[in-house]
């Protein structure tokens, strides 16, 4: 059990960053938003999901030092 739960942290990031990325596709299909703020869109939500990998990392370095 205990090994199939990276796995299921990993299905539960990709589909959430696949949905938003369909969500801001939409969006920028049916002329809500401008193809420019839906690329600038996908560029912020790809550097969060970076940002806080890198942040989750670092939290797991630190506390493996302890």
């Amino acid at each position: 059990m205990q090994k199939s739960k990276p796995l299921l942290v990993t299905a539960g990031i990709m589909v959430t960053f696949s949905g938003i990325v369909g969500l801001i596709i939409y969006l920028a299909r049916s002329r809500i938003i401008t193809p420019e703020l839906a690329l600038l869109m996908m560029i912020a939500l790809l550097g969060l999901y970076f940002g806080f990998g890198v942040l989750i990392l670092a939290y797991r370095f630190v506390r493996g030092l302890e």
